[in-house]
């Protein structure tokens, strides 16, 4: 029997994964990126409650995704070394899901900025609320 290890070991195997895959993963280094400027622009229109809660699960789908991807590639890869078209199937199918997920992250994201960013000052939300 292997001794438990507790939950502060499993955190930091959670994270050092978590940053396993954003030093290596260039578009994981890209989901980051555009996960803090939508974080920063909603922040800076002041979205409602609901909107940033609908932005940050939408951010955290897509970041999982990208995660369960790169642990499929890895796998793929340490269990089929050589080219094999399963191998290839596993991989165009984790790669889809992060790409239906991005697309849907994508259609919030821009639901609810574009009242902010598109709308005439005069009648934007941030100028209702403002007086």
């Amino acid at each position: 029997m292997k001794p438990a290890k507790g939950v502060h070991f499993s955190f930091n195997c959670a994270i050092e994964g978590f940053l396993w895959a954003v030093r290596t993963q260039q578009h994981m280094r890209c989901h980051c990126l555009v996960a803090v400027g939508v974080v920063l622009a909603g922040l800076i229109f002041r979205v409602t409650a609901l909107e940033f809660i609908l932005l940050v699960f939408a951010i955290v789908l897509v970041l999982f995704a990208e995660l369960v991807n790169t642990a499929c590639e890895t796998l793929v890869d340490l269990a089929s070394p050589d080219f094999h078209p399963l191998a290839r199937r596993v991989k165009d199918v984790a790669a889809g899901a992060v790409l239906l997920v991005s697309v849907g992250a994508a259609i919030v994201g821009y639901l609810i900025l574009s009242g902010y960013v598109f709308a005439p000052p005069a009648t934007s939300r941030q100028a209702i609320w403002a007086g």
